[in-house]
């Protein structure tokens, strides 16, 4: 054996011996001066024999020791990073292949904090060219093939996690020939698209900008990438393109050359996506308009749109973001085609304009219910012009709020200026009013023969009228018996209206009169129809009947009523409306008032009562200053204990409602079409459960609502969906929890796994996140059900 070898093998291990042991920083430090030796990069080398016998048979042993005492704690035995930059000249100095090797092999087992110091290590070493140390020279008509591309590829996806760019914006902005060449290389890359697209898009946009053998050579490049990254590339150069004019320079007609292309753009990203924003769909949808021969496209992409936007099945199982997100892309389809196009298509996209239409207002949800009057407003104007245009009271700030004018595509100004003109108006309104007030503020130039010469009123001072009051001829109705009497057979609007705003009053002052009409009463409200443009008459109804419903419960007859035949979807919600607000009053503590006692006089009736104060207050005020206290409570007085008056009523609200909902009459199914009202139903039911909370009836409520809610659980709607997640919280909420493991145990271990797939799969956002709630409670319920359970 020769003898340069001998000595190099005992060094080594004595090396490693003191690296994988020791946490002397002095002594680590003096450990790899010596093994720096055989790198050539110490004062006094190692012999050449010796450093080659380092590099071929102890390098890598060296390294990977090193990758394992890596943690922030060993790099800081040393002070000023003087550890740490020892550390990585190992891997920037020595010999590449090696190096390479041990730093992918760590990043990919490696934790968080390793992985990205040993990232920046490797990103440092491509920037300083070591890459092209790792193979063999090439002749000179190839060397523009930079090894860089080809290094990428190799890299594991580890190595460029979300810390940032760092070093390697460098390494990807090497030149651009070296991608076009080898498509497999182009798919292998695992570089994130935005870093490489990031320093490609611009690059390529300037150079196509005025030559055409460059847009030649970006349509060559992406026709040339395989179908298992093309989704990967079209979806990072719509990103990172801006606008249509650039994607269509890039592209070129790759969408009608390629099926995979064309399913991305027009299928994948519209369709089975809904992340991008959208000035990528500008971008996208533009590009499809900017050439006579994707336009056909286009239209096709609109049915489409159309007929998902007004499947039934979609508004059930999408979620809200995903059907704006399909929304906008139709309203810019629109945007871009001509009146000579969508002339052509008029009776299949009215046609699916008017079932999407009516499957939105069939929905439960406002919100997609406004959605669907909104793009139903502009766009059956927009495909049908000649025709009778749709309106609905929708508030145009919802509208402007989901679809402002900024993101309508600038590319085809006609289309782009009836959508904007049709949602700018309510802009264009308050501009007018704003306009109109200051035009009214402001003395008007008046035209010539007029007279205001001669016009002498000009000059008196009007009255300030501000304070004056309407004058009524009718009489403020004084008794109960007074109101129902004119809300019934009165034709006097003025006395109607004034029993309207004054029943509510009379009924709290006088609750013995409410009591002997109270059924009476409630019937007149429930069936009270508004015969004048009164302002606020809902809210007078409602809080009229949720009076009556208070002081003396008529629950059974409201109840009664709800499922019976000749009333109307909004009175048999109205009717879910007063039950829930009367039993969350009934339920408040400290609901009545103290009335003041007869005997106690009034502080007006004493003469001295001022002066008696003031020298009551001198008086406490000086005990307190000279009295000395160790410790004081709070001076506030907590509310005053008293009985839950829901309670005695409580069965008479609940029961009645969950009693028939399974029945079907002529002209109400709950089961059927009848979703928004099961929906509030349901959402009542939870409510009053709350309400019960340390009720006598509680335990029996809830396990009524417990076999209600298992019925019901996978209905399609998710309004209806989300009432029922709600009454499971409030279950787990008002029922004690011994209660819930004596009478509940096989409902709860049945509810469980139902929520959690609800928490995971559901597509209603808002049920996924009332689930995990109900799930929280559960768990926190185990802590006291277990103790329970085992004594």
């Amino acid at each position: 054996m020769d003898p340069g070898q001998s000595a190099v093998l005992p060094t080594v291990r004595e090396a490693l011996r003191t690296l994988s042991s020791s946490e002397d920083g002095d002594c680590i430090l003096s450990t790899l001066g010596s093994l720096k030796r055989y790198l050539g990069g110490a004062e006094s080398p190692a012999p050449p024999g010796e450093q080659e016998e380092f590099a071929r048979r102890h390098f890598s042993d060296v390294l990977r020791c090193l990758v394992g005492r890596l943690s922030p704690g060993w790099l800081e035995l040393l002070p000023d990073g003087q550890l740490e930059d020892l550390w990585a000249s190992f891997f920037l100095e020595g010999p590449a292949d090696q190096a390479f090797l041990v730093l992918m092999e760590s990043i990919e087992g490696g934790w968080d904090c390793s992985v990205s110091f040993l990232s920046q290590v490797l990103g440092k070493a491509c920037v300083h060219g070591r890459q092209s140390e790792c193979f063999p020279s090439r002749e000179e008509p190839q060397h523009f093939l930079d090894v860089s591309p080809f290094f990428l590829s190799a890299v594991p996806s580890g190595a460029v996690p979300s810390h940032g760019p760092g070093p390697w914006r460098g390494l990807a902005g090497r030149p651009v020939q070296p991608w076009a060449v080898d498509p497999e290389l182009r798919a292998s890359v695992c570089f994130p698209s935005e870093e490489i697209l990031g320093v490609l898009v611009p690059r390529l946009t300037a150079l196509t900008r005025a030559n055409c053998l460059w847009q030649r050579v970006c349509w060559r490049l992406v026709e040339c990438v395989p179908d298992r990254a093309m989704e990967a590339l079209l979806t990072g150069l719509v990103e990172a393109a801006l606008g249509p004019e650039v994607l269509s320079r890039l592209l070129g007609n790759l969408v009608m050359k390629s099926k995979k292309a064309q399913f991305v753009m027009t299928r994948k990203i519209l369709f089975l996506q809904y992340r991008y924003s959208t000035p990528m769909l500008q971008s996208l949808l533009g590009y499809l308009a900017m050439d006579s021969q994707r336009r056909p496209l286009l239209i096709q992409v609109l049915k489409e749109l159309l007929e998902t936007w007004g499947s039934s099945s979609a508004i059930r199982h999408a979620s809200l973001p995903q059907q704006c997100y399909v929304s906008k892309a139709v309203l810019i389809c629109l945007a871009h085609l001509g009146e000579a196009e969508l002339r052509d298509s008029r009776e299949d996209l009215l046609a699916s304009l008017m079932a999407g239409v009516k499957s939105r207002l069939d929905s439960s949800l406002p919100a997609v219910r406004r959605l669907g009057m909104t793009v139903a407003e502009v766009a059956s104007t927009r495909i049908h012009p000649e025709g009778p245009p749709l309106r609905f009271q929708v508030n145009k700030d919802y509208t402007l709020g989901h679809f402002p004018g900024r993101w309508l595509p600038g590319a085809s100004p006609k289309g782009s200026f009836f959508v904007l003109q049709s949602l700018a108006v309510a802009p264009v309104a308050a501009e007018t009013t704003d306009r109109g007030s200051a035009d009214r503020g402001i003395p008007q130039a008046r035209p010539e023969g007029t007279g205001s010469d001669l016009d002498s009123d000009d000059e008196l001072v009007p009255y300030d009228m501000s304070g004056d009051r309407e004058l009524k001829s009718g009489k403020t109705p004084a008794y109960v018996r007074d109101c129902v009497e004119a809300l019934t057979s009165s034709e006097d609007w003025e006395r109607w209206e004034a029993a309207l705003r004054a029943l509510e009053g009379l009924i709290i002052r006088s609750p013995a009169a409410a009591r002997e009409v109270s059924v009476e009463l409630a019937k007149v409200l429930l069936h009270l129809e508004e015969k004048t443009s009164v302002v606020g008459f809902e809210g007078l109804r409602q809080r009229a009947l949720v009076a009556v419903v208070v002081t003396d419960p008529v629950a059974e007859y409201l109840t009664s009523q709800f499922y019976a035949l000749n009333f109307s979807l909004r009175q048999r919600m109205d009717i879910l409306d007063v039950l829930t607000l009367a039993a969350q009053e009934l339920s408040r503590p400290g609901r009545l008032p103290k009335t003041p006692q007869c005997g106690s006089p009034s502080p007006a009736s004493q003469p001295s009562s001022t002066q008696a104060s003031a020298w009551r207050a001198v008086v406490e005020e000086r005990i307190r200053s000279k009295t000395r206290r160790f410790t004081q409570g709070s001076a506030r007085r907590g509310p005053d204990a008293s009985p839950n008056e829901f309670n005695l009523v409580a069965g008479y609200f609940f029961f009645p409602l969950i009693r028939h909902f399974d029945r079907p009459l002529v002209t109400f199914d709950l089961l059927g079409e009848d979703q928004l009202v099961l929906g509030r139903l349901v959402h009542t039911l939870g409510a009053l459960m709350y309400l019960a909370v340390n009720t006598t009836v509680a335990v029996a409520m809830g396990k009524a609502l417990l076999e209600f809610v298992w019925t019901l659980r996978f209905h399609g709607d998710a309004y209806v969906r989300r009432g029922l997640l709600s009454a499971v919280s409030s279950i787990l909420l008002s029922v004690p929890a011994e209660r819930l493991l004596a009478d509940l145990p096989d409902e709860l271990l049945e509810a469980q796994p139902w929520l959690a797939d609800v928490a995971e799969q559901d597509p209603d956002e808002d049920c996924r996140v009332l689930a995990v709630k109900a799930l929280l409670l559960l768990e926190k319920l185990k802590g006291t059900l277990l103790p329970l359970s085992s004594s």
